[in-house]
C-alpha cells in the first residue's frame, strides 16, 4: 500500500492534466486533436489505454500532423466532412481569449480588424465548435489576460440564440482549475482546483464571473494504474508525434 501511495503523490501538474482529458473523454469513440496539442493527444492516449486495459471498445484517435495516428489522407478537409457527418465525438479548442459565455477568440486584440496583437486566425473553429457534440476548451495558462470578461472578437461562440447546433463546450480545464459550461445559463461553473491552486487564486486570474460551492474540490489525482500507462504506453506513442513533449514529459518525472 505504501508504494501505491507515493506513485500518486508523485506526478506532475502536466500528468494531472492528461489524466482530467482522460476522465473527460470517457465514453466517446472518436477523438480528433489539433496538429499544436500534445497535452489533448496525451489525454486521448491514455483514454485508449485505458479503455483497452480494461477491456472496453477501442477508441479511434486521429492526431493532425501524425502518421501512425491518423487515418485521414487530406488533414482538415477529410477532418471537416467527418465531424459534419456526425462521426466526431470529441474535439479540442483553446483561445487567445476566452470569455465567460465560451466565445474564443483566435484573432487578435484589439478592435478589428486594427488588431494590436494578431494569432494564427480561426481555422476551422466556429464549425467544429457547431458540429462536435463534446468540445473541451483547453488553454494551460490561467490568467486575466486569457480568461477576460468579453473576447475582443468572436472566432467562435460557445452559444447561439435561435440556431440549431449540435455541437457546444462541454468543459474548460485550465492549468489551475476545472469547469463545467451550461449552454442555457451561458455561464462555467467552478468543479475543482487543481493541487497547489486555491479557489480564491482561480478567482484573482479570471476576469470572468462564473459560480462554484462553498467548498471546491480537488482535482482528482490520477492513480497508480494511470500514471503506469502514461509513463510507458503513452510516453512511448506520443514520442512519434510530438517527439520533444515526450522528452519534456520524462524530464519532469526525472526531476521529480
Amino acid at each position: 500500500m505504501t508504494v501505491v501511495a507515493d506513485t500518486v503523490r508523485d506526478y506532475s501538474a502536466r500528468e494531472l492534466l492528461i489524466a482530467s482529458i482522460a476522465d473527460l473523454l470517457d465514453g466517446v469513440r472518436h477523438v480528433a486533436v489539433g496538429a499544436s496539442s500534445p497535452i489533448p493527444a496525451a489525454g486521448a492516449m491514455l483514454l485508449r489505454a485505458r479503455n483497452e486495459s480494461r477491456g472496453r471498445e477501442r477508441v479511434r484517435i486521429s492526431i493532425l500532423g501524425s502518421q501512425e495516428h491518423n487515418f485521414f489522407t487530406n488533414g482538415g478537409v477529410e477532418l471537416f466532412d467527418c465531424a459534419a457527418q456526425g462521426r466526431v465525438d470529441a474535439f479540442f479548442l483553446g483561445g487567445g481569449q476566452i470569455d465567460g459565455e465560451a466565445n474564443i477568440n483566435l484573432v487578435g486584440t484589439g478592435p478589428y480588424p486594427k488588431t494590436d496583437v494578431r494569432w494564427p486566425g480561426c481555422f476551422g473553429s466556429a464549425f467544429l465548435y457547431f458540429v462536435v457534440p463534446r468540445v473541451i476548451l483547453f488553454r494551460e495558462e490561467h490568467s486575466p489576460r486569457v480568461f477576460v470578461d468579453r473576447v475582443d472578437y468572436v472566432s467562435a461562440p460557445g452559444t447561439s440564440e435561435g440556431v440549431t447546433r449540435r455541437g457546444g463546450p462541454s468543459a474548460l480545464l485550465t492549468g489551475l482549475a476545472l469547469f463545467s459550461f451550461d449552454p442555457a445559463r451561458k455561464r462555467f461553473t467552478l468543479k475543482s482546483v487543481h493541487r497547489g491552486a486555491t479557489a480564491a487564486e482561480v478567482r484573482a486570474q479570471t476576469g470572468f464571473d462564473y459560480d462554484a460551492p462553498a467548498e471546491v474540490p480537488q482535482t482528482p489525482a490520477p492513480d497508480a494504474a494511470t500514471l503506469e500507462l502514461l509513463r510507458g504506453r503513452v510516453t512511448r506513442e506520443l514520442a512519434e508525434t510530438y517527439p520533444q513533449f515526450a522528452d519534456t514529459l520524462r524530464g519532469e518525472r526525472a526531476a521529480a
